[in-house]
């Protein structure tokens, strides 16, 4: 499993996502619930990548770990 491959791609959907946070939060159309509404699924969407990444991560620790025994 490539790791570093999975990462990168990964820290291109948080790049977007982060841009999708900033086009919310500069809208000024929004009120704060609003933005807060808009926010909320962007941000729950970036911790569920970055516990994925770390699961990804781990298999991979005990995977080599398991080799080397």
């Amino acid at each position: 499993m490539n790791v570093e491959f999975i990462e990168a791609k990964l820290q291109e959907i948080y790049a977007e996502l982060e841009k999708e946070v900033m086009e919310v939060l500069m809208d000024e159309s929004f009120d704060r619930k609003q933005t807060n509404l808009r926010v909320q699924p962007l941000k729950s969407t970036k911790k569920i990548l970055e516990n994925a990444l770390d699961s990804i991560k781990m298999v991979e620790k005990l995977a080599i770990e398991d080799l080397n025994k």
